[in-house]
């Protein structure tokens, strides 16, 4: 694959647009394909804010990765730092571009998102814990952006909250999993210990497991949901175990408990 798409994160970035799609589907309904140019520009928006950050996120992270992830295109000298940065900025304006055409809160939304994606790669992510938490806010603020393009902010705040909460999990197994090569972080597992690392990313896990029943009980989603999300909710538990032992398996199955989850929402709001 070019480098330049590498640098992109393209599973992630798609995985960002079909939260849009399905926040759409979850406010409206079939009536996602009366709002055909904002659900356009709300996929463009995020696609490209999330490939700028993914981009900066190499550019900053260029000396950890020689020793965390070599093949990377920046360390493995496939793409230089300077068009790397210039790249990934560039990025950020064409989000920016596209969000005009949404609305003004959605706007607002997309400004405060790639705002906070540079103080991380800046500063935050530094200051480990509270790093972990700004990146999992960011996912949560997916959703609301979704809610932001099709009117109902309130009802896409659920989802926000189980997003957070799921991510947040994932990113301290994320620092375990790394601890010997974060050399200039000061992350939970560094600051605690892996172990209760380990069981702060558990909490988190059951947190978002214990969100997961809301839509069926307060939005009216059926059954169908109910069973999909359980699904998710067994590989998030599985994954909550097994990063006390392996933090990358941890990691790894709590990504894919948050694809099945993406599809139970796709269900809920289909049925």
């Amino acid at each position: 694959m070019n480098p330049y798409l590498r640098l992109l994160r393209l599973i992630n970035c798609v995985m960002g647009t079909l939260a849009i799609i399905l926040v759409g589907i979850i406010v409206r309904g079939y009536g996602i394909v009366n709002y055909p140019l904002p659900t356009l520009f709300g996929v463009l928006t995020v696609f490209f804010a999330l490939g700028g950050g993914n981009v900066l996120n190499d550019y900053f992270d260029r000396e950890i990765d020689i020793i965390n992830h070599p093949n990377r295109p920046i360390p493995a000298g496939d793409v230089p730092p300077r068009n790397a940065l210039f790249y990934g900025l560039s990025l950020f304006v064409l989000a920016l571009l596209f969000v005009i055409f949404i609305n003004f809160i959605a706007f607002l939304i997309a400004i405060i998102a790639e705002v906070m994606m540079l103080l991380y790669e800046i500063y935050l992510k530094r200051m480990g814990f509270a790093g972990n938490v700004t990146i999992s806010f960011l996912v949560g603020l997916l959703f609301i952006f979704g809610g932001a393009i099709y009117g109902n902010i309130a009802l896409t705040s659920i989802f926000a909250l189980m997003a957070f909460s799921s991510n947040l999990g994932r990113e301290i197994v994320k620092d375990i999993e790394d601890m010997e090569g974060d050399l200039n972080r000061v992350t939970l597992p560094k600051k605690i210990g892996r172990r209760w690392a380990s069981v702060s990313a558990l909490f988190f896990f059951l947190l978002a497991i214990s969100f997961s029943p809301l839509p069926y009980l307060l939005l009216h989603f059926g059954i169908y949901y109910l069973i999909v999300v359980l699904i998710s909710d067994a590989i998030f538990i599985y994954a909550a175990v097994i990063q006390f032992e392996s933090p990358s398996k941890g990691q790894r199955y709590a990504k894919l408990a948050m694809i099945v989850g993406l599809i139970a929402y796709l269900v809920g709001g289909l049925t």
